[in-house]
Order: structure tokens, then C-alpha cells, then sequence
């Protein structure tokens, strides 16, 4: 179970950019780019044309568009013929589109009925395949969602959230998820606990499937079609040690073994193929150091005891915390250091500064992720506030480089952070 191993669409992130897409899936208003969508999407069929005469050629990872050719309205005509589809099989014209970025998938599904039919199976054979591109998503207002392609370097809308019936939705402790093709947004509707789930392949919000033990405050993450959900304080104040996993296919919750522990505020992440739940609160006051390894093929968990000593207080975030590579590393944000960790010694290095702008209030208001090969830091740009600023670097072992990738005017509190990797 959750075995899934990936590779990374190797591509560098550029430099600041404020260009903003009309991606509107199924819609599919691309309007800056579906020249080149047609011209990669050609150049696509005639290899595989190619490739019914020698079947020898290698699958290439996925390119990316050139943004500067991208200004031309697409002509439809081609493909609206059905020679081109009669002319080859279904799974030849998947092997083309697998050399494409996915951020030309709106452009495809617009073509005609037939390519807009494959988009859902395309996923899932980019999961088998091993293809894998990261966009990140994020709140800075109750109910409006972001989101940040950093390989086209876009600026993706994103439908606001449905309108809540009272007000204790849009105040509410909120947690977020992404899963396969999905976001899911946890919070609470006067007593009860609601999910909402974004669905990237119809670009729309509906209701998702509440946990078996609702809970907010939970540490998570996922990895492939699945998620794994860990403590979390229930709406009557019962802080638990119960587990759940999530498959985004079937859209159903399993229970798990509880943990060791009991705890909320802490933070979930995979690494070397085992879920990891790192600090929290036992209670009120008390801080938990300890963390916990659940082993996913034995079903058992481990207590690592002082895994996180020093990363969170008793009034700050739960543990910013993200995997790359494998690697584990912290933002230590009571004086914005990035911390590396080691497995073996079970003990932190400190590797260099966070980006200078982003500071926050005991770890609330910035976000600390994982996307690809990089980390990322979302944060308030400059002491005014009022825009937001995303910042990467390769951890690669030395002093933390951070470059800016991406500024956009916003209110400058990051509630809620996800990034998706499909």
C-alpha cells in the first residue's frame, strides 16, 4: 500500500513572475497559449506516427510551452477531422499526450469531446508512468483559493469556495489536503465537520466525504491517489491519537492503528515510504517532542523520541515541516532558521536563514512546503504587508539560497497551504 515512487518533470523554476492564466477547466480559456498547444500537440502526433513504424522510440518526460510563442488563436479544424483519431489507437494518442506538460491539458480537453473524455485516465496513467508535476495552492482569505504553476510560471484562478450557510465555515480552523487530482478543505459548519473538495479536472468545488472521526487540527499528507490523516481535536475538545487514510479514487476513509500518543497541532509527512507525525499538543500546555513512525507494510507505529525538540512553543504553529528527496527539513521559525534532519543521529542541523521578508507570528501566517525538488516559503513581501511573495531553493546540503519566484498583490496571511503533485 502506497508504494507509488516517483520521478520529477526536470525543469528550473524561473524568476518573479506576475502573469496571471484564465484556466478555466473544462472551459479551458488558455488564451495566451493554445497556439503552441496546437504546435506541441502536432509535433506530438507525428512521433507517435513515427512510432507505430519502429516502436523503439523512448518516452520523453513532459515539456514545457515557451510562453513567448503563445499569442495566436488556436484553429480547431484539424482535429475537429476524424482521420487524425481513426489513424491511430487510443493508447498511442495517451503516449502523446504524456509528452506534454499538464498544464496543457485545458488546452487538450478544448479540442473536442473525445480528448476532453481522456484527461481523467491520463492522470492515473501519469501516476503509473511515474510523471509527476507540482502546482501550489493557497488561502489568504476564508473562502478564495491561489494557485502557482512555478514551471509556466502562472498565476492559476481558482472558483471561490461555496458560500457557507452561517459564518462558523468562513472562521473556522480550517485544515487543507491535496490528494491525487483533489483538494480537500476541512472545517466546521455550526456542530458538524464538513469537507469540501476542489477537483482540478472539472474545476469546481462539490461536497467531500467527512472522516469517519472528524477532527481539525490534524497532522497529514499524502502520497499518490492516498493521504494519511493523524490525531486532530475533536468538536467537543476530545484531542485524539486515532488514524485515517483517505483514497482519492474510491473517495472513502479507512481506519488505521492509533499512535502512541494522543495529540493535535502536530504535522504529517512521508519519507522513505513511511508516514511520519512530528510534535503537537498532549494538551493545553503541554508540548510533545516526540514523534511517530508508522511503518505502512507492518501496520505498527514507533515512538522517535525528541524528533522535534525546539521547532514549535507552546503558543506557535505546529512544526513547519517538508520532505525532499527523502530528506527532512524544518523552518525553526522562533529565529527563522532552516533545519535539516537527521535520521540516523535523530538530531537538526541548521543549513541557513529563511528568505528575509518572511516573518510571522510564532509560525502562523507563512507556509513551509515541499514542491518537487525545492523547498518553498509563502510569506508577507516587506513590513507594509499587502502582497504575497513565493520563494524556493534547492536544499542541497550548504548555505539556503532562496530566490523569488513569484510576487502578487494579496491580503499577507497565509491560512492554509497545499501543493499537488499529479
Amino acid at each position: 500500500m502506497l508504494e507509488d515512487h516517483f520521478y520529477l518533470i526536470s525543469r528550473v523554476f524561473e524568476e518573479s513572475s506576475e502573469e496571471e492564466s484564465n484556466w478555466h477547466y473544462p472551459a479551458c480559456h488558455f488564451h495566451e497559449s493554445l497556439n503552441t498547444k496546437k504546435r506541441v500537440l502536432e509535433d506530438g502526433l507525428a512521433e507517435v506516427e513515427e512510432e507505430l513504424g519502429k516502436r523503439k522510440k523512448p518516452l520523453r518526460q513532459p515539456i514545457s510551452p515557451k510562453l513567448g510563442d503563445m499569442n495566436q488563436p488556436l484553429d480547431n479544424s484539424a482535429y475537429n477531422n476524424p482521420n487524425i483519431l481513426s489513424r491511430l489507437p487510443g493508447d498511442l494518442i495517451m503516449t502523446c499526450f504524456l509528452h506534454l506538460s499538464r498544464s496543457d491539458y485545458g488546452a487538450i480537453a478544448s479540442v473536442n469531446r473525445t480528448f476532453h473524455s481522456m484527461i481523467q485516465d491520463l492522470y492515473k496513467l501519469r501516476r503509473r508512468q511515474g510523471i509527476m508535476e507540482h502546482w501550489i495552492y493557497f488561502s489568504c482569505t476564508a473562502l478564495q483559493w491561489q494557485a502557482f504553476d512555478p514551471y509556466c510560471r502562472r498565476w492559476i484562478k481558482v472558483p471561490q469556495m461555496p458560500a457557507s450557510l452561517t459564518e462558523t465555515f468562513t472562521f473556522s480552523d480550517k485544515e487543507s489536503l491535496a490528494v491525487g487530482t483533489d483538494l480537500l478543505v476541512f472545517g466546521r459548519e455550526m456542530t458538524s465537520s464538513v469537507v469540501l473538495r476542489y477537483s482540478i479536472l472539472s474545476n469546481s468545488w462539490s461536497p467531500g466525504v467527512v472522516m469517519n472521526s472528524p477532527r481539525c487540527l490534524f497532522g497529514s499528507a499524502s502520497l499518490g491517489g492516498k493521504a494519511i490523516i493523524a490525531g486532530g481535536i475533536t468538536n467537543n475538545g476530545e484531542i485524539l491519537n486515532s488514524v485515517e487514510l483517505y483514497d482519492s479514487e474510491t473517495r472513502t476513509w479507512e481506519a488505521l492503528p492509533p499512535m502512541n500518543r494522543a495529540r493535535k497541532m502536530c504535522s504529517g509527512v512521508f519519507m522513505d515510504d513511511q508516514f511520519y507525525v512530528i510534535g503537537g499538543m498532549a494538551n493545553e500546555r503541554e508540548v510533545l517532542t516526540c514523534g511517530e513512525r508508522y511503518d505502512m507494510k507492518r501496520g505498527s507505529w514507533q515512538l522517535i523520541p525528541n524528533m522535534s525538540a525546539g521547532l514549535s512553543g507552546e503558543h506557535g504553529a505546529p512544526p513547519l515541516v517538508a520532505v525532499v528527496n527523502n530528506v527532512l527539513y524544518a523552518a525553526r521559525y522562533a529565529d527563522n532558521i532552516v533545519m535539516k534532519y537527521n535520521k540516523e543521529k535523530n538530531t537538526w542541523k541548521g543549513l541557513g536563514k529563511l528568505p528575509e521578508r518572511s516573518d510571522s507570528m510564532n509560525g502562523w501566517g507563512i507556509a513551509f512546503r515541499a514542491c518537487g525538488e525545492r523547498l518553498i516559503v509563502i510569506g508577507r513581501r516587506g513590513p507594509r504587508g499587502g502582497m504575497i511573495e513565493l520563494n524556493s531553493c534547492v536544499p542541497n546540503g550548504g548555505k539556503t539560497e532562496w530566490k523569488t519566484i513569484a510576487v502578487m498583490q494579496s491580503a499577507d496571511f497565509v491560512f492554509n497551504c497545499a501543493v499537488m503533485g499529479c
